[in-house]
C-alpha cells in the first residue's frame, strides 16, 4: 500500500468528452474507474481526478473512488486534501465504511511526518484490520497459501516495519525513549512470526542490530534477507521494492560488503537507470573500495585504487547530473556527492571525458570476475 514517488505529470492525449463512450445516461461507474486508472498510469492526475469526481457525483459514499482520489491528490502534492479524503474513510466519519479500509490508515501513517505518535497509531490500526482479514482468510479453509494471504502478510509486515522506522528515526525524540529498543524488538518479532522469511523484516532487524553495535548479527540478518530473493527474476513480486533494495545497499556499505552491494545496485539500475540514489550509492561504493585498496597496498582484487577511484568519480558525476536535471529533493545526498567528488579531485582523479563514456566498465563486471561458478558466487555473497 506504499505511496509511489511523484512522477512528472504527463498530459493525456485524450479529453474527457471523447475518451469514454457515453450514453444518454452517461458512462457507467466501471467505465469511469477504468478510465481514471488508465490516466493514473499515464501520470495525468488532474484529468484522473475529474473522472473520479464523476464517480463520486453518482455514488458519494464509494470508498474505492475516495481512496483513488486520495492517491491522486498525493501524486499532485496536495497533502492536506489527501489527508481529508483518507480521514473520511475512517470513524468517526458517519459515511466511513465498516470495517474501514486498512489502506486509509497506511496512507495517513506515511503522510503524518510531523506527528510520529499519530503515525504509529495509524500503522497499528492498519495491522489490526489486516490481521483480522488474514484470520478470516485462514478460516475460509483454503488449502495452501493464496495470493490474498501473501499480500495481507506483506502489508502487515510493512506496517510493523513502518513503526520500527519511526521509533529508530533520529529526527524524532522517540528514539531516545527508554522503551524504544524493546518496542522495536517486539515489533520485528511479530513481523517475523507473520512471515519468517520476509526480507524487509530481516533487513529492518539488521538495521536494529547495527544500532546495537552488533555487526556480525546484522550480517547474518542481511545474508538471510538477500538470499530470500537474490535468485529471483527482477520482475518477480517477491523482489523488494527499489527503496528497500537501496536501503539494503546502504547496510552492505556500512559493513564493507562491497560485492553484494554492487550486485543489488546493478539490479536496481537495470530496472531504472535514472535512479539518482542508485548512482550515488554505486559511486560511494567504488569510493570506499578505492580507499580500502589504497590502504592495502594499492589494489583490491587486481584493481588499482586509481581505477576504482575513477569508477567512483564517473558514477558520482552522473548522479550529480541526474540530481540537477530531475530537481531531486534530497539535498544531503547531493552535498555528499559533491564532497566525494571534491575528495577525488584532490586525489588527482578526473572524470572521464564524454566521448570516452562508452568505454566505462559495467558496474556488474567487478563482481562477475570471480563469480563464474555457483561455489564462487557463494563466496562473493557476504565475504
Amino acid at each position: 500500500m506504499g505511496r509511489t514517488k511523484t512522477k512528472k505529470q504527463a498530459r493525456s492525449k485524450f479529453t474527457e468528452s471523447s475518451s469514454v463512450h457515453s450514453t444518454s445516461a452517461g458512462p457507467s461507474v466501471p467505465a469511469l474507474f477504468e478510465k481514471a486508472q488508465s490516466l493514473i498510469v499515464q501520470c495525468d492526475y488532474e484529468l484522473a481526478a475529474r473522472f473520479i469526481q464523476r464517480i463520486l457525483n453518482q455514488q458519494p459514499s464509494n470508498a474505492e473512488a475516495k481512496e483513488m482520489l486520495g492517491v491522486v491528490k498525493l501524486e499532485m502534492g496536495d497533502i492536506d486534501s489527501a489527508k481529508q479524503i483518507f480521514s473520511s474513510l475512517l470513524p468517526p466519519n458517519p459515511d466511513a465504511p465498516s470495517p474501514p479500509p486498512p489502506s486509509a490508515h497506511l496512507y495517513l501513517a506515511q503522510i503524518s511526518d510531523e506527528e510520529p505518535r499519530l503515525a504509529l497509531q495509524h500503522y497499528q490500526a492498519a495491522v489490526e484490520l489486516l490481521s483480522a482479514q488474514l484470520k478470516a482468510n485462514e478460516r475460509a479453509g483454503s488449502n495452501g497459501v493464496n495470493d490474498d494471504e501473501i499480500e495481507l502478510k506483506s502489508n502487515i509486515v510493512r506496517a510493523l516495519i513502518g513503526q520500527v522506522e519511526i521509533w529508530m528515526d533520529p529526527s524524532y525524540d522517540l528514539c531516545f525513549e527508554p522503551e524504544a529498543e524493546k518496542t522495536c524488538e517486539d515489533l520485528l518479532e511479530t513481523a517475523l512470526k507473520v512471515d519468517s522469511n520476509n526480507s524487509e523484516a530481516l533487513q529492518s532487524l539488521a538495521s536494529v542490530r547495527m544500532s546495537q553495535q552488533r555487526p556480525e548479527d546484522a550480517k547474518i540478518c542481511l545474508e538471510n534477507a538477500w538470499k530470500s530473493w537474490k535468485d529471483l527474476d527482477l520482475d518477480d513480486s517477491r523482489v523488494p521494492p527499489i527503496p528497500a533494495r537501496l536501503g539494503l545497499v546502504r547496510l552492505f556499505l556500512e559493513l564493507s560488503l562491497y560485492s553484494p552491494a554492487l550486485l543489488v545496485i546493478h539490479g536496481v539500475m537495470a530496472a531504472d537507470d535514472e535512479e539518482v540514489e542508485a548512482w550515488y550509492l554505486v559511486g560511494w561504493c567504488y569510493f570506499l573500495m578505492a580507499e580500502q585498496a589504497k590502504e592495502n597496498g594499492g589494489t583490491l582484487d587486481d584493481l588499482s585504487w586509481e581505477e576504482l577511484a575513477k569508477d567512483a568519480r564517473d558514477r558520482l558525476e552522473t548522479c550529480q547530473l541526474l540530481h540537477n536535471n530531475q530537481q531531486h529533493p534530497d539535498k544531503p545526498l547531493l552535498e555528499h556527492t559533491q564532497e566525494l567528488i571534491a575528495n577525488l579531485e584532490g586525489m588527482g582523479i578526473k572524470a572521464t571525458p564524454p566521448d570516452e563514456g562508452d568505454d566505462e566498465r559495467n558496474d556488474s563486471d567487478w563482481v562477475d570476475d570471480d563469480a563464474d561458478s555457483e561455489d564462487e558466487e557463494e563466496d562473493v555473497e557476504m565475504s
